[in-house]
């Protein structure tokens, strides 16, 4: 199995292939909100996409803020449950999720990208 950039883990191949897909059809708003991310753009912050977590694929990720950016569509408002264990899951790094609408990133994008920076600024002061 190969590794992943995530503290080292060891990652299921299939969830590597599937999250090369996920790349590739990207929602609307995870291609809005990556030509934000994209880059260093925000910040200086460095962002992935379809970063790999145990065994879930987060949309957006970086590393030095340990911060999840996950995008959430309709389907999740009759998934609550799976999307808190996942969450949880993810949390167990120690990594902060912080769950946005797509909506939101359509109507107001300039409001999302400063609460990711601002995130990122207060998780990265020391």
């Amino acid at each position: 199995m190969p590794h992943n950039i995530v503290r080292g883990q060891k990652v299921n191949s299939d969830l590597v292939t599937r999250s090369k897909e996920l790349r590739r059809d990207m929602t609307p708003a995870e291609k809005i909100l990556w030509q934000e991310l994209r880059g260093n753009r925000l910040g200086g912050f460095h962002f992935r996409r379809q970063q790999i977590i145990s065994r879930y694929i987060a949309d957006f990720y970086c590393h030095a803020a340990a911060l999840v950016v996950e995008l959430d569509g309709k389907v999740h408002e009759s998934q609550k449950e799976r999307d808190q264990a996942r969450d949880e899951v993810i949390r167990d790094f120690e990594i902060l999720v912080m769950r946005v609408k797509n909506q939101e990133v359509e109507e107001n994008l300039e409001e999302v990208l400063r609460k990711i920076l601002e995130v990122c600024r207060e998780r990265t002061q020391t």
